[in-house]
């Protein structure tokens, strides 16, 4: 016990004798443990951020595609069939128009146009801060009113209060239409992002884009149990009712969407890792770089600790401690830049979510490192004839 005490003083002796020296040793290694942990942080963070959006709809969300390269489409009419299906609470077709979207002299080139129904603001959890929701009323009578997301309002409405943007009209493609809504904000949601939409009743896309037909839809299932049957319901529906192969349209669940991104999230997740690392093994040379000049200049010591009685295991270990001493230091520091300038970027904004596991993985590996490339210095120094050393000029 003495003697590795005696040896791990030793050896940070040496390392603050060398400090400038030390500090550049550790900044590779430091600077890898800081792009392992951001990186890494800043993919989770993002998955996280999506999966919760995915969430917060709930798992009992179905959403059905119908391919772009299919002829048939499913109808208005179709939506009530639909929800005559066991378990299927509500349903919600939605189109996204391309259109231009202005006011006076604003035009917003960010506006999303859904054309949908009422159903699609409850399977959507999403509310209004100021005015009214669709209605069954607005689709009856093909009423050109709109609801707007609220960046779409600070946009257009520049300086207006949200209560007094109600009742005024906006116009799209030209067409004059009143905002009766403003959508709370809610950031994104299925990949829409909802504070830049502009919703409208489904039945009046017939005058911006010339047809009702439907090709998307959400459909909000009774008991999330029983969801795997239903999908299989709204399957056999669609198939029946428009003839077509289950290879030109998906019904998806929520559980699907969120198994598919935890499958790209550990993958995007080794990717970035992987490149991180890059810089820790450049780190790690610069360690082992160091350690060899620390050898050639330390020959004289070697030679006279081994002439005193020291043995090649005593060496060999002197010199393999400094290193991993050197690594450990630069992977706490590391670590703690990393969580540092990660919680920075969160006030910015950013997405960021670093595990423990990440945390403790990153830590090991620039411990693993000092063993790992301090290895050879630390033979190689073993190895020295002490008569060939202490001959060293």
């Amino acid at each position: 016990m003495e003697k590795i005490k005696s040896i791990i003083k030793v050896s940070i002796k040496n390392i603050i004798s060398n400090k400038l020296r030390s500090s550049l040793t550790m900044l590779g290694l430091i600077i890898g443990i800081i792009s392992v942990i951001l990186l890494v942080g800043i993919g989770s963070g993002a998955t996280n951020n999506v999966t919760n959006k995915v969430k917060s709809l709930g798992t009992g969300t179905l959403t059905v595609t119908i391919n772009s390269n299919s002829d048939e489409t499913l109808e208005y009419s179709q939506m009530d069939e639909i929800l005559k299906l066991t378990n299927v609470e509500s349903v919600a077709p939605y189109k996204k128009i391309s259109g231009t979207v202005s006011k006076g002299t604003t035009t917003s080139k960010r506006a999303s146009i859904i054309a949908t129904t009422p159903q699609y603001m409850k399977i959507m959890n999403l509310t209004i801060s100021d005015g009214r929701l669709l209605s069954v009323v607005d689709l009856n009578n093909y009423n050109k009113i709109c609801l707007i997301g609220s960046d779409l309002a600070e946009t257009l409405f520049e300086n207006t209060k949200t209560k007094d943007i109600i009742g005024q009209s906006l116009k799209i493609e030209g067409d004059n239409y009143t905002v009766v809504g403003v959508l709370t904000r809610a950031g994104s949601s299925m990949g829409n992002n909802i504070d830049t939409q502009l919703i409208i009743p489904f039945t009046t896309a017939k005058y911006l884009k010339g047809d009702t037909s439907i090709s998307n839809l959400y459909v909000k299932v009774a008991n999330e149990n029983y969801i795997d049957q239903t999908t299989t319901l709204i399957e056999n529906y669609i198939s029946k009712s428009l003839s077509i192969s289950t290879d030109y349209f998906s019904v998806s669940s929520q559980n699907n969407m969120l198994d598919t991104m935890s499958s790209i999230s550990d993958t995007l997740s080794l990717l970035l890792g992987g490149i991180a690392s890059i810089s820790l093994i450049v780190g790690g040379i610069g360690v082992m770089n160091v350690m060899l000049v620390s050898v050639t200049e330390r020959t004289k010591e070697i030679g006279i600790r081994k002439a005193l009685g020291a043995k090649r295991i005593d060496i060999l270990v002197q010199f393999l401690v400094e290193s991993l001493i050197l690594c450990i230091l630069g992977g706490t520091i590391g670590v703690g830049l990393g969580l540092g300038i990660g919680k920075i970027l969160q006030t910015f904004g950013f997405s960021f979510s670093a595990t423990s596991t990440v945390v403790i993985v990153a830590f090991l590996s620039s411990a693993l490192i000092g063993i790992a490339f301090g290895i050879f210095p630390a033979y190689k120094a073993s190895k020295l004839n002490p008569i060939e050393a202490l001959r060293t000029d």
